[in-house]
Formats: C-alpha cells, sequence, structure tokens
C-alpha cells in the first residue's frame, strides 16, 4: 500500500529543517498529548480494576460470597444446616457464627465493635484473617475468656498478647433497677491485619461457645457464611443451596444482592472515568489535524512539483497518512509503555513520593484500603491502543484529502 517513494517523502516531511521548526513542534506535542492520553487512561483503568478486585477479594474474603440468616435473630439447628450446605456441589467452606454489637473498653479506650463468635476450626477456615496473624497464635484460641482482635484497635487502646479487653453488651438482664448490661473481660491472644482499616478496628473474635454464652444464645448461630470456589458465579451454588435446605424460615444473600449496589457503584464510575479520559486522547487527535493541516499549507509548492512530475492524488494522501500516522502509532506505543510501567511500579512510586513530600498520600482511614492497587487487564490495553490508533488515523484523513486536492497549476502560479 505505502510504495518506498511514499515512505521516503514522508520521512523528509517529519525531518524538519531549518525554518520548517514550528510545524515539527507543534506534531511533537500532539505525540506527547497523544501519548499522555492513552498511559493516563491506562493507569486509571488499571486503579480501577485493581481497587475494585481488591475490595471484592477483602469484603467476600472477609464475609464470605454468601451468608445465611434465621428469619428471626438465630439459626436453631444450625448444625444440621451447616451439614447440608456442605454437600453442595461448588461450596468449600460453610461456618457458622455468632455475630452481636457490644462496647469495647479497654482503659480509656472505648469504642462501639462487631464480635463475631467463631470455632477455633472456623476461624483458621477465615484466611483473611488466619492467615494475618501479626502477634500471637491461634492455637491459643479456644478459652472462653480468648479474644482475637484486629492491628488497629489494639494501637489505638494499647492492647498487647495477654493485655484485657472488656466488651459491654446494652442487652443484659431486667432487674428491679431496670436492664443492666453484661459486662465481660477477655484475654487477647492474637492480632490480626485483615487489609482493611475498618475491619481492623471494629471487629474482634470470641470463641463460639464463649460468644453463645455472652450473647446468651444457647447451641444457636446467628449466620452462616459460606465460601465457594467461583465467587462470580455464584448464583447457581446459591440456588443449589436454597433448594438443600428446603427450610422456609432460612434466607440465602449471595454477594451479589448484598454488595450489589456498591460494586455497580464501582463498575459505573469506571465506565465514566473511561469516557473522560478518551477526551484526552480526542484533544491530541485535533492536534494531529491542525499540524497535518500546517505541514498540507507549508509544503503546497512541494505538492505541485510532485504532482508535476507524475505522483498521483493517492500517492500524496498516503504521504500525508504516514506522517499522521507516525505521530498517532508512536504516541500511543510511548503511552502504552509509560502507563504500563507505571502500573507495575505505582506502590514503589507511592512510596517514592511519600518519603519526597512527607504526606501520606493514602490514608487507610479514609480509603478503606490500605495501599493502591493496579491491576493489568490485558483486553482493556488492548482497547485503548486499538481506540487511540482509530482516532489518529480519522484525524489524518480530512488534511491527507485535502493535500491530495491541491491543483497543482494554482499552487505554481501563486508560488
Amino acid at each position: 500500500m505505502f510504495g518506498p517513494f511514499e515512505r521516503a517523502v514522508a520521512g523528509r516531511y517529519l525531518r524538519a529543517r531549518r525554518g520548517e521548526r514550528f510545524v515539527s513542534v507543534i506534531a511533537i506535542f500532539s505525540l506527547v498529548g497523544i501519548a499522555l492520553g492513552v498511559a493516563t487512561l491506562i493507569i486509571v483503568m488499571a486503579v480501577m480494576n485493581g481497587f475494585q478486585a481488591d475490595l471484592m477479594g477483602r469484603i467476600l474474603g472477609l464475609n464470605g460470597d454468601l451468608t445465611i440468616y434465621g428469619q428471626g435473630r438465630t439459626i436453631s439447628q444450625y448444625e444440621e444446616v451447616t451439614r447440608k450446605v456442605r454437600s453442595v456441589p461448588g461450596v468449600v467452606s460453610a461456618t457458622p457464627l455468632v455475630e452481636g454489637q457490644v462496647l469495647l473498653s479497654a482503659g480509656a479506650y472505648n469504642s462501639g465493635g462487631m464480635v463475631h463468635g467463631l470455632t477455633p476450626q472456623g476461624l483458621k477456615d477465615l484466611k483473611a484473617v488466619s492467615s494475618s496473624i501479626i502477634a500471637g497464635s491461634l492455637d491459643d484460641f479456644g478459652p472462653d475468656d480468648s479474644i482475637v482482635v484486629g492491628v488497629t484497635m489494639a494501637e489505638r487502646a494499647g492492647l498487647g498478647i495477654g493485655s484485657g479487653l472488656t466488651l459491654v453488651s446494652p442487652d443484659g438482664a431486667a432487674t428491679a433497677f431496670g436492664t443492666v448490661p453484661r459486662v465481660r473481660r477477655y484475654r487477647v491472644v492474637a492480632i490480626f491485619d485483615a487489609g482493611v482499616n475498618d475491619y481492623n478496628s471494629s471487629v474482634v473474635f470470641l470463641p463460639m461457645h464463649a460468644a453463645q454464652i455472652y450473647f446468651q444464645m444457647p447451641n444457636k448461630a446467628t449466620q452462616i457464611q459460606v465460601m465457594t470456589k467461583d465467587a462470580e458465579h455464584v448464583r447457581p451454588v446459591t440456588l443449589a443451596i436454597e433448594n438443600a435446605v428446603e427450610d422456609p424460615g432460612l434466607r440465602v444473600l449471595d454477594w451479589t444482592n448484598a454488595n450489589n449496589a456498591l460494586f455497580g457503584a464501582v463498575q459505573v464510575e469506571q465506565n465514566v472515568m473511561f469516557l473522560i479520559l478518551t477526551l484526552i486522547i480526542l484533544v491530541a487527535a485535533f492536534n494531529v489535524i491542525s499540524s497535518l493541516i500546517m505541514m498540507v499549507k507549508d509544503k503546497t509548492a512541494d505538492i505541485a512539483v510532485l504532482r508535476t512530475i507524475g505522483a498521483s492524488r493517492g500517492a500524496i494522501m498516503r504521504i500525508f497518512l504516514m506522517c499522521g500516522a507516525f505521530v498517532g502509532v508512536a504516541g500511543t506505543v510511548a503511552g502504552t509503555a509509560l502507563g504500563v510501567v507505571f502500573c507495575m511500579n505505582i506502590e514503589r512510586i507511592r512510596q517514592l513520593l511519600q518519603k519526597l513530600t512527607g504526606t501520606n498520600l493514602f490514608n487507610p482511614e479514609v480509603y478503606y484500603l490500605e495501599h493502591l492497587p493496579a491491576k493489568l487487564v490485558w483486553g482493556q490495553v488492548v482497547e485503548v491502543i486499538v481506540m487511540a490508533l482509530g482516532l489518529s488515523l480519522l484525524a489524518t484523513l480530512y488534511p491527507s484529502w485535502r493535500a491530495a486536492k491541491t491543483d497543482p497549476v494554482e499552487a505554481l502560479r501563486h508560488e
């Protein structure tokens, strides 16, 4: 399609001589604009993908892919229900637990929190916690006075292994003087860091039996958390569990219903950011149009001479198509390389900027997560590349067509 003649002339036009610097500077700015637009789009999409994947992994890792609730507050015969759930294909684990809200107190520290009562094996199966123990050991979790707390709570309350933490529940015993809150002191045996600041600061774990005694729920559970093999296709497993349990008093709620609004909002934001940042590449494409138009005006005499020595209109058009395509391709390649390298080192870059500026650029108390995630989806990278090349090619069509329509007689007469 592009012969040696067209390539040679296009290459010559891309190398500016003295007096032609201004057009080349505009072309360089166009190239830089496309590169920055492509890199920005790749980086933002990768961060959005990483945020969604990290958020989904942490929420599901801590709360389960689906949860079984009783129509009332508790589930009776939870052991039988758990056994039926574990027999369903696709289920990895099913963990009954007792959940309740309390006031957590240690010295001058007082804060609301959530208690999760689990068996020692159930807590070990909760990999988001059991794999992130930073102090103590889950081997000591079992006695009725043991408790496991998060690292944020431990730092705020000054807790360590062996420290005491008092739980106060408003649902106490009724007396002649009113309701007396239940107060019980527990000994910290392990500290975890689940990577989610809210979870680290407000959730504590008690042995199942101790939680049943504290919340006055003998032989009962408040819910059963279920982990599946494939969280993205959890709906068939949910239906299978509903059929296996066959209890109208139980309700099965998977993450697509419980957190659908949250993940839906993240997806909408991702799509909107893609459209907004595409405008950067579009603006750079307009720069390509302006630089090519100026190049055509500057090379009017050259075009006329080429036409008089036998160059066809198609050849002229291909010459300027190659000039514009070079800017688009070079900018896209540079932007893709910059974006991919930045995404692969984004956490190192964040830490470096924090050291240089002395500020916390990603506060976990504000942004929910404790690091800046980035996940490259190569399909999206290809989409960005194709879109950038397509816009760059479209930007070259009109100036190239105008160059091909140049009348050599009129051009030489004015010269």
